[in-house]
This record gives C-alpha cells, structure tokens and sequence, in this order.
C-alpha cells in the first residue's frame, strides 16, 4: 500500500477523531448556562479529558494492546467508544459530575487514538519518521481547534450540534483506519503479554532524556490551550475592545498545524535534538514575554504574538514523539509512545488545575508565565544533547 495514502487517511482520521478532545470546551458557555455550572468548570472538565487519556494510555501501555493487536482494529474500537461517550454531554440530567465522567471516558478511549496513530505511522515509516509525525501532530491541533470553529458557525449555533458533529467525525475517522489501512510492514508484534515492559522502557537513556523534553513541553502546552479564550476575554475587558474569543482561540489553536509541518522540514536539515530545543526555546521565551503584550493595548500585536506562540508551542511535540519511538524497542515501540503520552498528559492536570486555582488570584496578564517552568526543565535537559 501506498506511504503517501496511509498517512493521508492517519493525519484525516486523527484530525475527525481528536475533535473529541475540546468538545466540551467549545461549548463551555453553553454548558455552564444549561447546567448551571461555575466558571472554574474550564479547569475541571478540561482536567477530565486529560485525566482519563492518562488512565487509558496507561491501561493501553501496560496490556501492550497496540503490539498485541492490529492497531488499525485498536484505533476504529476507540473511536466508536470515544464517539459514543462524547454524546453524554447532551443528556439532559447531566450534572458537573457526570459532565466530568463523560469527559473521563472520552479521554480513556482518546488513549487508543493518538498515540495509536503515531503506532500505526511507525509502522509504516521508518525513515522520514520525523516529518510524518509532524503532519500527524498537526492534524490533532486542527482536531483540537475544531469545536471552537464551529461553535462560531451560525449552522451550527444550538451547541448540540457541536457534539453531534464531532462525534460523527470521530466515528468517520475511525472507520477510515478500519477499512483503509493494513498493519504496517515495520510491524513487530509483542507475542506475549509482559506485566515487566512498562518498567523496562526507561531503561534506555536516549528514550528517557527524549521524554523529559516532552513532560517539559506538556507542562505548557494544554493549560495554554485551554486559558487562551480566558485570557483573551481579560484582555477585551482590560482595553474595552470588542475580539471574537471563540474565532480567535481557533485560529491560536490551529496555527499549530503550521508549527508541526515547519518543524517536520526543519527537522531533516537540523535533526529532530536541535529543532525540538529551538521550538521549546521559543515558546518559553513566550511565557515569558507574555505579560508584555497584555499590557499593550493594539489587539494586532497581542494576535499576531499569539499567533506565533501557537507555532511554537507545538512544534517540538512530534520531533519529541519521534525521539522516543526511534530509541524504543522495536516490539515495544507502541507501549512507549503509549507510556510517556500517559506521564506527559498527567503534567498537563497539574498545570491546568494550577491556572484553573490561581485565576482570581493573580491578575490574567501574569498568568502564562508560570507556564516557563516546564519548557525550562526541557531546555536544561535537552542542552545536554544539542
């Protein structure tokens, strides 16, 4: 089978099937109206997602399902079941509870979809890893971003429709890898069930010091995400400014794709190290500049820098990703991926909850910068390597 038509129906497939993961995000407002929820539900539905990604990516890299089994098969179950539960939101006795268990369970069936994909791409390409990752990535920005946009299409103004419509992509995209892709000739399959192979992987230097780069990115990356239509709401009421939120968080989202394909080319003239380091980099000095921008008052500036931080803040996720899976084992290159996605996902809770507690606490112009920390740490452990 053609390499060029697999990883088209993986970047589709990953980008109908991630859409999932900000459902409940682009439909926040409406949430909260409809079921008389709090402002701090931002933080604890988000945290659910991501609660529930780490639980099943980490039953996923314990099992070792994705080398058990053909991950094609693995990535269309976890999409109809990620699908189904994505419909929840909709019930009309939903409760912040069971709006945070609907939200747990999309995450847990999540697990067998991402880092499933990125399987499935290993498989198939053993060059040119680096850049089918990008693209990969890239699609799961667009997946991210997607609920906002259409939250913000007046086809699509009752937010049910929202729901409907991304849990229709997520099965479409599952049935696209069911049906149109094979296993994959660099395939190995693990024979036999090992309790022990979670505990081996970060036996391996290189894979370990590729995977603290990525807990450092993770720690900025999904809270970034997440407070971007909070922090340009304080802005619009800081400068009396009028800014569509929902539009704008979209496009700070989905510019990432465009991050992940820059860094993909970038990569195969520096190596994913260099490219990684210097995408981290940026994005940290980011963090760092943040408050300036918010205490500027021309709206063109702060997007255009927004703009350029959603490059930067996801560039570096696939190059990591192709570290990892190039120094894993090669029968156990699924549960690897499988495994740091779990540690990497359960950094984002911590930094999540931690902007979601301090948010009436600092002033939102300050409220990024605490996201440095992470790609710090990565910087001083990937400067070791560059």
């Amino acid at each position: 089978m053609q390499r060029n038509k697999v990883l088209l129906l993986i970047v589709l497939s990953q980008f109908f099937c991630t859409s999932l993961w900000f459902a409940g995000n682009g439909v926040l407002e409406d949430l909260i109206l409809e079921y008389g929820l709090t402002s701090y539900s931002l933080g604890h539905l988000t945290s659910a997602v991501q609660l529930g990604f780490i639980a099943g990516t980490l039953v996923f890299a314990v099992t070792t399902l994705a080398d058990r089994y053909s991950p094609s098969k693995v990535f269309f179950v976890s999409a109809l079941a990620a699908g189904s539960t994505n419909l929840i939101l909709m019930w009309e006795e939903n409760t912040l509870l069971t709006l945070f268990a609907s939200r747990l369970l999309t995450g847990f069936f999540l697990a067998g979809i991402y880092p499933v994909g990125m399987k499935i791409a290993a498989d198939y390409f053993e060059k040119g890893l680096g850049r089918s990752l990008s693209f990969l990535v890239g699609a799961l920005v667009l997946g991210t971003a997607l609920p906002h946009l259409l939250k913000g299409n007046f086809l699509l103004s009752d937010w049910r429709y929202v729901v409907i419509a991304t849990t229709s992509l997520a099965f479409a995209g599952g049935a696209l890898v069911w049906a149109g892709i094979p296993d994959g000739p660099y395939r190995k399959a693990a024979i036999e069930f090992r309790w022990n192979a979670v505990f081996t992987i970060f036996g391996n230097r290189k894979l370990r010091q590729a995977a603290i780069g990525y807990f450092g990115h993770m720690w900025e990356l999904y809270a970034f995400w997440a407070f971007v239509p909070f922090v340009l709401g304080a802005y619009q009421e800081t400068w009396q400014l009028h800014i569509d939120t929902s539009l704008w968080a979209f496009w700070s989202i989905a510019i990432g794709a465009l991050g992940c394909a820059a860094g993909g080319f970038l990569s195969e003239r520096l190596g994913s190290e260099k490219t990684a380091f210097y995408a981290l980099l940026l994005s940290c000095a980011c963090c760092l500049l943040s408050p300036l921008f918010f205490f500027q008052s021309s709206i063109t500036v702060l997007l255009t820098f927004y703009l350029l931080w959603g490059m930067a803040v996801i560039a570096d996720s696939p190059l990591f990703s192709t570290l990892v899976a190039q120094n894993a084992e090669g029968p156990l290159k699924g549960s690897a991926l499988t495994l740091v996605n779990c540690i990497g996902f359960g950094i984002t809770v911590l930094s999540i909850q931690l902007l979601n507690t301090i948010q009436d606490v600092i002033p939102p112009a300050w409220i990024f910068s605490i996201l440095a920390l992470g790609p710090i740490i990565g910087l001083i452990n990937l400067s070791k390597k560059v």
